[in-house]
């Protein structure tokens, strides 16, 4: 029986790795053995006990402050003592966190075969976001088997000359674990969320952690948010605040006082994805959150320059505003005082998933081990029906 080890560290990699895994599991071809970093800690352990995965491995890599290059050599060497011992027959990563690219590096250089999940997205700038443009082309040439999310990440592989049977359609993962948490409800731990959901006031959701935007813009992040605040007295503003200091040292000073901004640590993915569909209007850097939120028929306004994930801005649900205070501003207040201009965004139309990916996932490994055939790729309008 083949070994398949799905390798993750943070918690997005979490949540769209959690499908693949249970799919595995649930296998009588495969036997799964969970490797998790720690990258992140505490959310990333929130995720596993959602989809009742126990992780087989933990490197608990985490340390305060650490770097890029801490992460890798950490990971890489954790990864390289554990593959000599228990040798897989194939690694699964996902996406394009330093976690992913180290973990697909360190079983190349012991010859193990790569599958990549979400494989093919490009914003087609090096350095936006950083690293992670450079992270999943890297790991794209190392890779066996790439699971692309959509037809425009397959032709993005191919543009780089990546053999085509070695690419299938899968839709994203995340669809699969927002449909399956939405489901459920989950309550807030935090009575005062509670509230918020209960009292039918307008609610801007807003995340914010991308490296590129640190420094500078992300603190007129924080005066834009401020200027909303004291614009838009009814609104609630929730802003989950990323553990990092310097995401939270740049963002907060200018929230002080402002009785309509709620701050709250980083919430558990259950708690996230149902304040997501208590939302009006949600504002992120964030690559998951612009997949997530259509499904819901949210708005996204996206602060960021250019995206890797292009269906959603041609489909118009969601919007590249970058990071300019002005700008920020009056985008915001289109969406919660014009109707027409929400309307136009507000579509529950998604191009990313139909619930399906992880049994496309496993179809496509399965027949990588002989053990079966791939099915259908997925197509955006399996998604709009």
């Amino acid at each position: 029986m083949p070994t398949i080890m799905p390798i993750y560290g943070t918690r997005p990699e979490a949540i769209k790795m959690a499908p693949i895994v249970k799919a595995l599991q649930n296998s009588p071809d495969f036997e799964c053995v969970v490797t998790v970093t720690g990258q992140h800690r505490e959310m990333l352990d929130q995720v596993n006990e959602i989809f009742d995965i126990v992780p087989d491995h933990d490197l608990n890599i985490i340390q305060p402050r650490q770097t890029l290059n801490g992460i890798l050599t950490r990971t890489v060497e954790g990864l390289d003592a554990l593959f000599a011992e228990n040798a897989p027959d194939a690694v699964v990563v996902q996406g394009d966190t330093t976690t992913s690219t180290a973990a697909a590096i360190a079983a190349f250089y012991r010859g193990i075969p790569v599958i990549h999940a979400e494989a093919g997205l490009r914003s087609f700038n090096l350095f936006s976001p950083f690293p992670e443009e450079a992270n999943r082309k890297i790991t794209s040439q190392i890779t066996s088997l790439h699971l692309a999310p959509t037809s425009t990440s397959k032709e993005n592989l191919l543009r780089e000359a990546l053999p085509e049977e070695d690419i299938v359609v899968t839709g994203n993962t995340v669809i699969d674990a927002l449909l399956h948490t939405v489901a459920k409800q989950l309550p807030f731990t935090d009575p005062q969320l509670e509230e918020i959901a209960a009292s039918g006031r307008k609610v801007l959701l807003v995340t914010t952690h991308r490296r590129e935007n640190q420094g500078e813009a992300m603190r007129g992040v924080g005066r834009a948010l401020a200027r909303i605040a004291e614009a838009e007295p009814e609104l609630v503003i929730v802003l989950p605040a990323h553990r990092n200091p310097v995401v939270r040292e740049a963002v907060l000073p200018a929230l002080e006082g402002k009785t309509n901004v709620v701050v709250t640590e980083p919430m558990a993915y259950g708690e996230f994805t149902r304040m997501l569909s208590v939302a009006d209007v949600v504002l992120t850097d964030s690559g998951g959150v612009q997949e997530e939120a259509p499904s819901l028929g949210k708005p996204v306004l996206v602060m960021r320059e250019n995206t890797e994930r292009p269906e959603a801005v041609h489909a118009g649900t969601v919007k590249l505003i970058g990071t300019d205070e002005e700008r920020i501003v009056a985008e915001v207040d289109a969406l919660l005082n014009d109707p027409a201009a929400y309307a136009a965004m507000a579509n529950a139309v998604n191009p990313y998933g139909d619930g399906r990916a992880a049994e496309r996932t496993l179809a496509a490994i399965e027949q990588m081990f002989g053990l079966g055939h791939r099915i259908e790729d997925f197509t955006a309008a399996v998604a709009a029906r």
